[in-house]
């Protein structure tokens, strides 16, 4: 049992192994001619060059929360800070710089039929899937083992959650600066295009194609891998924080496999965690070998294709967990039915692919929605919009009842698993196996992401192919491999988004523990108090101090989605002003007359320019927000938690499912449906498309990170709340 990190350390490891296998072997892929090559090198120095000022810029925020942490909680605290902030930034870099260079080469490859083009593209993700896995879930054992095992730190649970905090400021301001990034460019590139000049997406003649390619490897890959890797830490790290302050275990008095300072069972739940994720790790190397695609350009061939690898995992990880749950629970005496937890886990696993599935429904153009927006746009824009917003907000029902369904069944596993013992008569149990459902909707992480990742080297490809002047038949290709992307995108985010819900509501339980245990130290109150069920947060919402922090807390997702549409819409102004000066002003650019080109770096510049200034605010909320709220009132913080979890995901969930449906009801218009390419109902609903793409790529994204920073941030300065 004692070898489970180092076993969880060594998968993490394995998966770094397996993503440079797949770096060799998408090297190895010819590129293309030169014009490909050239295209793809314009892609790969603007992905560069925004990265190394976002990180330039966000390293100075690091850098003063880390002054924070050392101040008010400990040095350890700001040292493994540092490390979650510098590998999930490295996560991100690594994935963007694949996906850069397999987006030529699955062009070339597409040449060949979907049979070739898909595996490229797939692994390509897959560098990016294991880099994050790999990197988030070796990086956190590294900190437990040393501030656990070898420094054994008396606080040393505590230091490992600033791990967490790190992964997710780096998440946060990657989502909002590169989705702000790409959907500036995007919109720009779809408006002044495809409407007013008429001509196809990524054509070569518009200015702004090479920076919406950009933007999808910036926001799309590096944005999206730093999202994941924080949800994947933030998975495990809360049901180790939920037993640590929940227990009250000390590791500098540490009594071997039986716990800490005499808790029973103790070791077993800090372990369980890790076996799951060990054992997802294992599973997604496995399941990521079964990815193969046929000769059929048809969607459903290719979606069943890609997701084999995904289904292979979730198969062998259910296993895996069933085992692993009765070694580590079957004879300890305080546990009553170890089936009760892989039940937990299970049950997540199970709804998180329930919750990408609903998300599929609502956002493929094989399925009702969909084409209920297409038939919309025989009207117009307006009545596509509208259509997209209730068929987005309908899709929230659904997701919620999953959700619900899934807490439930998570929450009777756990409890089923402690029974009438001393630890599950407090209710400890059910929320543990909460916490553990989140690990098993991201114990396939490697997978999950690599499928994801997978889009925007779909969607640059068929970019190259149009830029390059390729054979149409190529561009089929891509846009069936480019058109599935979007539904493994929306289907990842429905994973993140269910996980961030049951991690954020881990987190707040160990944020009162956390609380009653400096409220213990500082004298406030006392052991007696808290084992008759008394806790320093008060959550009643007839106090006043709780029911204004509710209202707090649900108003401040609306803000957050506000502020990143409005930047979008800013950066695009600009955007869309620049194409228009350019075609207007550069004489035979809008004709195609040989020899004459745009100037894309200048595009460039304006989204890159514009989503560096515009991402600090809405970032900066997160975390200042809840520390101001809880340094007045730790009760109205308990509300403001609550209130934001509650119409956080409801937004997310909202705005990711609208957005998808509006990007592929597009697609289906161009597919021949509705007049196709350059009709009324075609551009009807490429307004529809620009509507939703800060719903889909920057704000929704972005919103499940809002509420994993904001308790993550309350749980790391509790003991500076409650000694203030």
């Amino acid at each position: 049992m004692e070898l489970i990190p180092y076993l969880a350390l060594g998968s993490a490891l394995a998966g770094l192994a397996l993503a440079a296998f797949f770096y060799t072997n998408v090297k190895k892929a010819s590129p293309g001619n030169d014009r490909m090559v050239y295209l793809m090198e314009e892609i790969q120095k603007g992905a560069k060059a925004f990265l190394k000022q976002e990180y330039t810029w966000v390293s100075g925020f690091v850098v003063v929360m880390a002054i924070l942490i050392a101040v008010l909680i400990s040095g350890y605290g700001a040292f493994t800070y540092v490390i979650g902030a510098i590998l999930s930034g490295l996560a991100g870099y690594v994935g963007m710089t694949v996906a850069t260079m397999a987006n030529a080469r699955t062009t070339e490859a597409a040449k060949d039929g979907p049979s070739k083009a898909l595996p490229i593209a797939f692994r390509g993700g897959a560098v990016m899937g294991f880099s994050v896995a790999g990197f988030a879930l070796g990086g956190l054992m590294l900190v437990y083992l040393l501030m656990v095992d070898v420094f054994a730190l008396a606080d040393g649970f505590e230091v490992v959650t600033s791990y967490g905090l790190g992964a997710s400021s780096i998440a946060l301001f990657s989502r909002v600066g590169g989705g702000i990034f790409t959907k500036a460019a995007d919109v720009g590139a779809d408006l002044v295009g495809k409407v007013e000049a008429g001509i196809p997406e990524d054509d070569p003649r518009n200015p702004a194609t090479i920076a919406d390619n950009v933007g999808d490897n910036v926001g799309d890959v590096a944005g999206m891998g730093a999202d994941l890797f924080e949800s994947y830490a933030g998975s495990v790290i809360a049901p180790i924080a939920l037993t640590a302050f929940a227990l009250q275990l000390d590791p500098s008095a540490s009594s071997g496999e039986d716990g800490y300072i005499g808790t029973g069972g103790a070791f077993s739940l800090l372990m369980f965690p890790m076996f799951v994720a060990f054992i997802g790790m294992v599973s997604s190397i496995v399941g990521s070998f079964f990815v193969r695609s046929g000769s059929s350009t048809d969607s459903r061939a290719l979606s069943r294709a890609l997701h084999m690898g995904t289904n292979i995992a979730m198969g062998l990880t259910i296993v895996g967990t069933v085992a692993g749950a009765y070694w580590l629970f079957g004879d300890a005496e305080v546990f009553d039915q170890p089936a009760g937890l892989a039940i937990s886990v299970v049950g997540g696993l199970i709804v998180g692919w329930a919750l990408g599935k609903s998300a599929e429904y609502y956002t493929s153009d094989h399925f009702k929605p969909v084409k209920q927006i297409a038939e919309q746009s025989e009207t117009g824009p307006a009545t596509t919009v509208l259509k997209g917003i209730s068929i987005g907000m309908v899709s929230v029902a659904a997701s919620v009842a999953l959700l619900v369904i899934g807490i439930g069944v998570a929450y009777w596993g756990g409890d089923l698993a402690f029974g009438d013992t001393a630890l599950g008569a407090n209710g400890f149990g059910g929320i543990y196996g909460v916490a553990v459902a989140a690990i098993g909707m991201l114990a396939t992480t490697g997978v999950v992401v690599s499928v994801d990742a997978y889009g925007p080297i779909a969607d640059n490809a068929g970019g190259i192919a149009e830029m390059a002047e390729l054979d149409p038949s190529v561009r089929e290709v891509t846009d069936a491999l480019d058109a599935l992307g979007n539904t493994t995108a929306a289907v990842a985010k429905g994973f993140a988004v269910g996980s961030a819900a049951l991690t954020a509501l881990a987190l707040f339980k160990s944020f009162e523990f956390a609380l009653n245990k400096a409220a213990e130290s500082d004298g406030q109150i006392s052991r007696a108090q808290l084992d008759a069920g008394e806790t320093i947060l008060n959550l009643n919402i007839g106090d006043i101090e709780v029911f204004v922090g509710l209202f707090l807390g649900a108003m401040l997702p609306f803000l957050f989605a506000a502020l990143t549409i409005d930047a979008v819409g800013r950066a695009a102004y600009q955007m869309i002003e620049e194409v228009r000066r350019q075609f207007r002003e550069i004489d035979g650019l809008r004709e195609g007359r040989e020899g004459v080109n745009p100037d894309s770096a200048r595009c460039v510049a304006i989204s890159t320019n514009a989503s560096l200034k515009e991402m600090i605010i809405p970032g900066a909320l997160a975390v200042i927000v809840p520390m101001v709220i809880g340094f007045v009132s730790i009760d109205a913080l308990g509300g403001f938690l609550a209130g934001s979890l509650v119409t956080g995901f409801a937004l997310a969930i909202f705005m990711a499912n609208a957005g998808g449906a509006w990007d592929n009801a597009k697609k289906y218009i161009e597919g021949g449906a509705h007049g196709g390419k350059g009709s009324d109902p075609h551009k009807a609903a490429v307004v529809g498309d620009t509507v939703g793409d800060p719903f889909k790529d920057t704000s929704g994204p972005a919103m499940n990170i809002l509420l994993k920073v904001m308790t993550i941030v309350s749980l790391v300065f509790a003991s500076a709340f409650v000694s203030l």
